[in-house]
C-alpha cells in the first residue's frame, strides 16, 4: 500500500503559490504604478518646458517681425512703435537694443531698466542649438524674467524680455501641489522661476523629474515628496493583485506570456481582414453659429459581438506593431465611401484624418492617398491631412517636402496636438501647413489658466501671420467657447456639439443642425455663443 500524504500537502501546496503569486503581484502592481507615477510627472515636466519653449519662441518672432520692419535704433519713432508692440503682446515685458558684446543702449520703456539687478555679458549668455539666439537670466528686482537676444548684424543685437510668472509653473495636481516645487532653469543651472505653494516649509525626501530642452539651454525639474508620490494614484494596487493572481494560476504563465507576446496583434491582423474598423465622425463647427463645417474621422473597432473598442486601447499597438498603415487606409476608404453624397453636394464640407510621421514620410503615400480619394470621386480640396504628434518629424525637410506636394494636389494639412508634442513654433514655420489644432489640456484650462490664454492667443497671432486657419480640439462647455473665441479661434470641436458617432447617427445631427438653420425655427439653438 501506498504512503499516505499529509492532509496539508495540498493546502500547504495552494499557500505556497498563493503567495508566490502574491508576491509578484506585488512587485508588479508597484513597479507598474511607480513607472505610471514617473510618466505623469514627466508629462508636466514636458508641458512646463513646452510653455517655456514656447515663450522663447514667441520673443524670437517678436524681435524677427521688429527687425523686418526696420525699428532697430533708438530714435524716437522706432521706440513708439516698439513700444505699441510690446503693449500687445502681454508675455513681452520690454524690448532693448543691445551692443555686440551685450550691453544695453536703450528701452522700449526705459524705466524698466530701474528695474534691473544685474545684466549678463553676453559670454555669459547661453546659445540655443541652432546658435541663432541667446538665453539668459534677467536678475529684477520683482522677480527674475527670460532674456532673448537675436542679432541684427555684426554690431547690434535685439534683445525680449519675457516673464516667467507663478501660472507658467502651477500644474501640479491638487494631491500634489503642497507636496511639490516646479522648477524652470537655464542649462548653467540659473534658476528662472520657481512654484511652491507653501513656500515656507522645506520639502521632505525630495524625488526629482528633470527634461532638459533639445532646442534652448532650458531645464523643467518638479521635485515631489517621496511619501506624497507614494500614495498618489495607488488606487489600483489592490486591483493589480487580484489580477495577477487570477492570471497566474488559472491561466498559468506560460499562456500568459504566449497571450503577451502573439495575441493582441493577431487580434489587429483578424480585426482588418475581417473590416471591422470604421471611422467615427466628430464635427468640426464654428465657434460663433455653431454651423457645422467639416468632421475628424476617428477609427473605433466594432467587434462581432458588438462591443466598441477604444482608439486607445488598439492604437498604441497598431503604431508599433506597423499595422496603422493599412488601418489608417481602410477607415479612410469606408468614411469616404459613406460620405460621398454629402461631399459631392457640398463643396465646403471638408473631411479631417489622422496619419502618423512614419506613414506620412513612406513612399508613395502622397500617390496612395490620391488614388484612394480619386477612386471615390471626391475632391482633394475637401480633404485634410492630420500629422499627428505622438511620434516626432525626424526628417523635417523631407516633412516639409511632402506637405507642399499634398498642397499642389490640393490636399490640405494641419498639425495635430499643437502645444504638447513635438512641434514648437520654429517647426511649425518650418512644415507648411494649413491649419494647427489646439490641444485639449489648453481647452481644459482657458477659463481658469492666464497663460493658458496667453500661449492660444500667441498660436492665433503665429496662425495669421502665417495664413493659417486655427481649430481648438475638445471643447466640453460654452465657457470655454467664449473664452476661445476672446482669443481669436474660429473654429473647433469637442463634445459641446457632439462626440464621435457612427455614420447614421451623424447624418441625422448634420441633417438636424441644417434643417434647423433652413427652416429657422431653431435660430437660438444653432446659435454656440450669443
Amino acid at each position: 500500500m501506498s504512503p499516505r500524504r499529509p492532509k496539508f500537502a495540498f493546502p500547504a501546496l495552494v499557500l505556497a503559490s498563493t503567495l508566490v503569486f502574491g508576491l509578484a503581484g506585488h512587485l508588479t502592481a508597484t513597479t507598474l504604478i511607480h513607472r505610471q507615477q514617473a510618466r505623469q510627472i514627466l508629462e508636466l515636466t514636458e508641458i512646463v518646458l513646452r510653455r517655456a519653449e514656447f515663450a522663447v519662441d514667441f520673443g524670437a518672432a517678436s524681435l524677427d517681425q521688429l527687425a523686418s520692419r526696420g525699428l532697430t535704433t533708438c530714435e524716437p519713432g522706432s521706440l513708439q512703435a516698439i513700444r505699441l508692440h510690446v503693449y500687445q503682446r502681454s508675455a513681452v515685458k520690454d524690448i532693448r537694443l543691445a551692443n555686440a558684446d551685450g550691453s544695453v543702449i536703450c528701452s522700449a520703456y526705459s524705466e524698466t531698466l530701474e528695474f534691473d539687478n544685474g545684466w549678463v555679458s553676453r559670454s555669459d549668455m547661453l546659445a540655443s542649438r541652432d546658435g541663432r539666439l541667446f538665453v539668459f537670466r534677467v536678475e529684477q528686482f520683482g522677480g527674475d524674467a527670460l532674456g532673448v537676444l537675436r542679432d541684427i548684424n555684426h554690431k547690434k543685437a535685439l534683445v525680449a524680455v519675457i516673464g516667467i510668472n507663478d501660472s507658467l509653473l502651477d500644474i501640479m495636481p491638487a494631491e500634489l501641489r503642497a507636496h511639490s516645487k516646479v522648477v524652470l532653469a537655464l542649462s548653467n543651472g540659473e534658476t528662472l522661476g520657481a512654484f511652491r505653494s507653501e513656500a515656507d516649509k522645506p520639502l521632505r525626501e525630495p524625488t526629482e523629474f528633470a527634461m532638459s530642452s533639445a532646442r534652448y539651454p532650458l531645464r523643467a525639474a518638479i521635485d515631489v515628496e517621496r511619501s506624497a508620490l507614494s500614495s498618489w494614484n495607488g488606487e489600483t494596487y489592490w486591483p493589480a493583485i487580484a489580477v495577477s493572481l487570477t492570471l497566474g494560476v488559472v491561466f498559468g504563465g506560460l499562456l500568459a506570456r504566449s497571450l503577451r507576446s502573439q495575441g493582441p496583434v493577431a487580434d489587429l491582423d483578424r480585426a482588418l481582414a475581417r473590416g471591422e474598423f470604421a471611422p467615427y465622425f466628430q464635427p468640426i463647427f464654428d465657434l460663433r453659429t455653431g454651423q457645422i463645417k467639416g468632421c475628424e474621422i476617428l477609427a473605433r473597432w466594432l467587434r462581432d459581438d458588438g462591443s466598441v473598442v477604444p482608439p486607445m486601447s488598439f492604437i498604441p499597438l497598431a503604431e508599433s506593431s506597423g499595422r496603422i498603415q493599412n488601418m489608417t487606409w481602410q477607415i479612410l476608404q469606408r468614411a469616404l465611401s459613406g460620405l460621398q453624397p454629402l461631399l459631392r453636394q457640398d463643396k465646403d464640407f471638408k473631411l479631417s484624418f489622422n496619419v502618423v510621421p512614419k506613414h506620412l514620410l513612406s513612399p508613395g503615400f502622397v500617390e496612395a492617398l490620391r488614388r484612394v480619394v480619386l477612386t471615390a470621386k471626391v475632391s482633394t480640396r475637401q480633404i485634410v491631412v492630420e500629422v499627428t504628434e505622438r511620434d516626432e518629424l525626424d526628417d523635417l525637410t523631407r516633412a516639409a517636402s511632402v506637405v507642399r506636394e499634398l498642397r499642389e494636389h490640393g490636399f490640405r494639412v494641419a498639425i495635430d496636438d499643437v502645444g504638447t508634442g513635438h512641434s514648437g513654433l520654429s517647426r511649425l514655420k518650418g512644415l507648411g501647413a494649413n491649419t494647427i489644432k489646439i490641444d485639449k489640456f489648453f481647452v481644459d484650462t482657458v477659463t481658469v489658466d492666464a497663460s493658458t490664454t496667453a500661449i492660444i492667443e500667441m498660436l492665433v497671432g503665429l496662425a495669421i501671420d502665417l495664413q493659417m486657419t486655427v481649430v481648438a480640439e475638445g471643447i466640453e462647455t460654452k465657457e470655454q467657447a467664449k473664452a476661445l473665441i476672446a482669443c481669436g479661434v474660429e473654429e473647433g470641436q469637442g463634445y459641446l456639439v457632439a462626440p464621435p458617432l457612427p455614420l447614421p447617427k451623424f447624418l441625422a445631427l448634420l441633417e438636424t443642425r441644417r434643417s434647423a438653420a433652413t427652416t429657422g425655427n431653431a435660430a437660438a439653438e444653432a446659435t454656440l455663443v450669443a
